[in-house]
């Protein structure tokens, strides 16, 4: 089990917690009320800070009843926080674009985060061929 040093800055969100069991996604929710018009551009504050494992990082996605629920997206689709970002005012915020007029309350779940270790270090080899049978096209379907 790894222990997550964490910061609020709000006493107005529930706290984190892990449901074991259920999924390994841990929800994250709007530290103050936004109202946004569609067209506008926010950045969210979830009202945390944390001081990652060393060779982890987290990702942070949209939960997925968010856009039902709000009409927003994440501007840029998964956030990534390394575990430098780890200072007293290192607040996560989630960058929302909204498609249509939303009002998000604080402590509403709007994202969800879960922490993967750090890709390995990798060296590329070029190579005129890869060996492998040619499948033919695009994807697994293999078709164009």
């Amino acid at each position: 089990m790894k222990t997550i040093k964490i910061k609020y800055f709000t006493d107005k969100i529930e706290k984190l917690k892990y449901i074991e069991g259920k999924s390994d996604w841990i929800d994250l929710r709007a530290a103050e009320d936004v109202d946004l018009k569609a067209g506008e551009f926010k950045l969210i504050p979830l009202g945390v800070a944390m001081e990652l494992p060393k060779g982890y990082e987290a990702h942070i996605v949209p939960r997925s009843s968010t856009f039902k629920n709000f009409g927003i997206i994440q501007t840029n689709h998964q956030g990534v926080v390394d575990c430098s970002y780890c200072g007293d005012n290192d607040q996560w915020f989630m960058p929302a674009y909204a498609l249509r007029d939303t009002h998000i309350a604080v402590n509403d779940r709007i994202c969800q985060f879960r922490i993967v270790e750090n890709q390995p270090i990798l060296q590329f080899e070029e190579r005129e061929s890869l060996g492998n049978e040619d499948r033919g096209g695009i994807g697994s379907t293999g078709k164009q």
